[in-house]
């Protein structure tokens, strides 16, 4: 009987999850390629984006050059980055929260710190109010509960006190 060889020791890496195999060839010029795909799927920071292609093979050098071919074209900025992922997350989620993800994420924490200045009290103060709200109508929690939870959002205390004071029970 002729022993099978598993396709994983026959194939590259790239094969075995069933993308093609990258060749020799392919250089900056395919990872850069691979990079503008990523990007017109959703933003990425360059943190992410370095991860990825690293995942897909590529070399450090190449991807290191076709990064900043990408921040000289403007496809690629991480303060861009940082503002629309506060624009989308600010509605639930409270400074706090909002920076930790940043963080994790690769976003350098002075332009994290920079995107969170231009969030204002009032408007994560309404994005509370907001969510207490909403926890309210769900069904009967003590106030206790609800500051717990704005909280665990990442809102400051501050802001879950001044929530809590506008909440009608």
């Amino acid at each position: 009987m002729k022993k099978r060889r598993s396709r994983l020791r026959d194939s590259s890496p790239r094969e075995a999850w069933g993308g093609p195999a990258r060749s020799a060839g392919e250089g900056v010029a395919g990872c850069y390629e691979a990079a503008v795909r990523l990007l017109a799927s959703r933003a990425h920071s360059a943190r992410e984006l370095r991860l990825k292609l690293l995942r897909r093979g590529h070399p450090s050098d190449e991807i290191n050059a076709a990064l900043e071919r990408l921040r000289e074209g403007g496809y690629l900025d991480d303060a861009a980055y940082a503002r629309a992922l506060i624009g989308r997350r600010s509605g639930g989620r409270g400074a706090r929260a909002i920076a930790s993800e940043l963080a994790a994420k690769g976003v350098d924490r002075e332009v994290a710190r920079t995107a969170l200045a231009e969030l204002s009290t009032e408007d994560e103060l309404q994005a509370a109010q907001a969510l207490a709200e909403r926890l309210c109508r769900a069904g009967p929690l003590d106030t206790e509960r609800i500051g717990a939870r704005l909280l665990r959002r990442g809102f400051s205390v501050e802001v879950a006190r001044a929530a809590l004071r506008g909440l009608r029970l």
